[in-house]
């Protein structure tokens, strides 16, 4: 019989039994090239239960947000893995720019019936897609909520240097022979740093999970050439740029010690909106969606129920 030391515990799950029950996966064709997404139901639907269209950060994949969705079981969420990331395939013949990801989500939304009730979510490089595709596609969606977004310039400020040896980082990766430059973006001390960097949380269990959640999908891309154009849009293109035309309301969840999208700049977003609302969440920084995300979840049913559909 086995037996259990009364001195340990088990490892906490970060994800409840109940999202699988909710889970369903699917594949969808779009300009012949396949897009894997994945639906969570609601556990009860209610009056104010809405389908919420979630667009993942860079490297990242539906895994990302799975957190969020768990604190969400009233709602319907889809998660799609953007073209070139995760288990969707890259773009044919097009250039991975925050335009042609605008045109996937509209191509993604009339392919699965999504109409304009539709939520959409938007997390850091998913925060320029969706902000971006707001603005050239108005009455599309209602409401837009950007977690973390990417609200200046990437490549200004304090920060523009890292940036720039990121791109260099991305760019000899891409110009190596293919199978060391594969080696160089998926080195494990290089992903390593990037999770040390971002996570905040002093809870080493919770570190883990967020390390081990990098190591496991952070390399999961299609190949280094799509991976350098969507790193390039990343650092090209921000929110501040379409927050003047993003006419519908706007919720923006910041971490209050995110250092790639500093709160500074999310005030300044802030008033560049014509109906915005910000809320921040002390101690966390540019991974809401792993460290907080109960605290984002509250925000963002309290903002659907003040604007419903």
């Amino acid at each position: 019989m086995d037996t259990v030391n009364p001195g340990t515990s088990p490892a906490p799950a970060y994800v409840s039994a109940a999202l699988a029950a909710r889970t369903s996966a699917g594949t969808v064709t779009l300009d012949g090239g396949s897009v894997a997404f994945w639906t969570y139901e609601p556990l009860k639907e209610t009056p104010e239960t809405r389908t919420i269209l979630v667009i993942h950060g860079f490297r990242g994949d539906h895994h990302g947000l799975l957190r969020v969705a768990d604190q969400l079981p009233d709602m319907r969420i889809i998660m799609p893995d953007l073209p070139g990331f995760g288990r969707s395939d890259a773009f044919g013949q097009d250039e991975h720019s925050v335009e042609r990801y605008g045109q996937f989500v509209s191509d993604f939304m009339a392919a699965r019936g999504l109409g304009p009730d539709t939520v959409l979510l938007g997390h850091s490089f998913g925060s320029i897609v969706a902000a971006h595709f707001v603005a050239g596609h108005p009455g599309a969606v209602r409401p837009l909520i950007l977690i973390n977004p990417i609200a200046a310039p990437a490549l200004e400020g304090p920060k523009g240097v890292m940036t720039r040896l990121a791109v260099l980082y991305y760019r000899l990766a891409a110009r190596l022979p293919r199978k060391p430059g594969l080696a160089l973006l998926r080195n494990r001390l290089i992903v390593r740093v990037m999770s040390e960097t971002m996570a905040k949380t002093r809870d080493k269990e919770l570190r883990a999970f967020i390390h081990g959640q990098h190591h496991a999908y952070f390399s999961s891309f299609a190949d280094r050439d799509s991976l350098l154009e969507s790193f390039t849009a990343s650092v090209s293109n921000h929110v501040a740029q379409v927050a003047g035309r993003l006419d519908l309301p706007v919720l923006l969840v910041a971490g209050e010690r995110d250092e790639i999208a500093t709160l500074p700049s999310q005030q300044r977003l802030l008033a560049l909106l014509p109906d915005g609302e910000l809320k921040v969440i002390p101690g966390v920084g540019h991974l809401i969606h792993y460290e907080t995300p109960e605290p984002a979840a509250r925000h963002i049913r309290s903002f659907l129920k003040d604007h419903p559909a």
